[in-house]
């Protein structure tokens, strides 16, 4: 159904606590936007230099270009079983880095991001939770060679004959498959349990199916399209006649990691009874590894790289705020790293010297134990000047389609810079709100000066508590 247009109204300034007047654009989808959506990559040269801005980051080209060197140990694989630690004060891109390495690494390298306070679970130990993450962030990518046989169906005849245990029914004894693609046809000749496959797929004749030839796993590919018709919406999926032979070998590569494994072998099958089926759905949703478990799979994972069939390839595993971790998560990443399968880790705090958690009276710098702390290579980001929290504001502004006044940008950059950049860019998206609630299209002054009035920055609150701890005034 179209929805009817609405009749363009006069622009009389809108009071405060109006409802917006609808929009043409209303009714478009828009993505949401997250606090992250307009990091890209690094922003590195082809030389490993950081340009000033580039790929959605302002400044910060020491520790993008360190963050370039680890992306770079890490495709070469020689940077497994090693830590990456990112320190500086809440709000100069610690998280934006880690994303960005994600980015330069690209699909195929797996990365696990997880936040320090995610190990405290009911349902599984903590250290359960740091092995798990470390298994999924160690990709193994298999590569196999099979015989199939692929093409359009042009014959299915199956054949009957008497069945020994009964005089009176019949049963399948094989099943008669024409195949044909582009270069030729083929009659195959199958056992009668691949044509209960067939009928599980629903193949017909004129669908474009493969055969496995070890197996005897069949899949339908979709509806040739010869038979494709005029209609305007379809529920089939019609797809060229295969090229080739009919007979063929396939190069399929599939992408799994550890803890895929992990997962698939721990889960317990049960039976098709109504009981194991019931048994199943009550059960808790998370099920723990044992340590047993996990090495028969890393033995087999072994024995198919040795073979040559699979190939590791590690991943890696972001902890953000590291400092949530207690004592006995830091001694037990430390046998993780030292173990042979281990992914690159990269660690992310905003403590200087602090207590570490779950002990009375370590004091350590950024609340990690030294032992744990000498194994990481350590890079700083630095702080945001008024000049580019400017630019930041603006990349910001662009990347949510929001148009600034004159002037406002100068005042939001300086209230980033009086009290945080995280504070400047939480203004935007209200200030927008109010100046469409005023019938303006774009932010002005005085719509930052109104957000002041209602919204309070965290330096501008601390200074609000007394010295009792209460507030001012109250």
């Amino acid at each position: 159904m179209k929805a009817t247009s609405a009749t363009p109204s006069t622009s009389a300034p809108v009071a405060h606590n109006a409802l917006p007047p609808p929009s043409a654009t209303s009714n478009a989808r828009s993505s949401r936007i997250a606090p992250h959506s307009h990091i890209k990559g690094l922003g590195l040269t082809s030389d490993g230099l950081a340009a000033p801005d580039g790929a959605g980051f302002i400044g910060q080209t020491n520790a993008r270009e360190a963050c370039g060197v680890v992306v770079d140990l890490v495709k070469s694989r020689k940077f497994s079983g090693r830590a990456l630690l990112l320190v500086g004060a809440p709000g100069t891109g610690k998280t934006a880095l880690a994303l960005a390495v994600s980015h330069e690494l690209g699909n195929k390298v797996p990365f696990c991001p997880m936040v320090g306070s995610e190990v405290y679970s009911t349902e599984v130990k903590k250290t359960e939770v740091l092995a798990e993450s470390f298994r999924r962030a160690i990709g193994l990518r298999i590569k196999e060679t099979k015989e199939v046989y692929e093409g359009e169906v042009t014959e299915l005849t199956p054949a009957e004959s008497e069945n020994p245990l009964s005089g009176y029914g019949k049963t399948v004894s094989h099943v008669i498959v024409g195949l044909k693609t582009v270069k030729g046809t083929k009659q195959l000749r199958l056992d009668p349990t691949i044509y209960e496959a067939i009928l599980k797929e629903k193949i017909v004749v004129g669908d474009v199916i493969y055969v496995e030839a070890n197996t005897g796993a069949v899949k339908r590919v979709g509806r040739s399209d010869a038979y494709a018709s005029s209609y305007d919406l379809e529920s089939e999926t019609y797809v060229p006649l295969p090229k080739g032979d009919v007979h063929k070998r396939k190069e399929l590569v599939q992408d799994v990691t550890l803890g895929d494994l992990d997962a698939a072998n721990a889960r317990p099958q049960g039976g098709q009874d109504i009981m194991s089926v019931m048994g199943s759905l009550v059960k808790s949703g998370r099920t723990e590894v044992t340590d047993k478990l996990r090495r028969e799979v890393n033995k087999v994972v072994k024995g198919y790289v040795d073979q040559g069939v699979a190939e590791v390839v590690p991943g890696v595993v972001f902890i953000d705020e590291v400092h949530m971790l207690d004592i006995e998560c830091f001694t037990y990443l430390n046998a993780l790293l030292e173990s042979p399968m281990a992914p690159t880790v990269i660690l992310a705090t905003n403590r200087g010297n602090a207590l570490v958690r779950g002990t009375t009276d370590v004091v350590s710098p950024h609340g990690i134990p030294v032992d744990l702390l000498d194994r990481c290579l350590i890079v700083k980001t630095d702080g945001y000047n008024r000049e580019q929290i400017g630019k930041v504001v603006q990349l910001r502004a662009n990347v949510e389609g929001l148009k600034l006044g004159p002037g406002v940008l100068e005042r939001i950059a300086e209230e980033g810079e009086r009290g945080s950049m995280r504070y400047a860019l939480q203004l935007l998206t209200p200030a927008s709100i109010l100046a469409g609630l005023s019938g303006r299209s774009q932010i002005e002054v005085e719509d930052i000066g109104e957000m002041n009035e209602l919204f309070l920055d965290a330096k501008t609150s601390a200074t609000n508590i007394g010295a009792d701890g209460g507030f001012d005034g109250g």
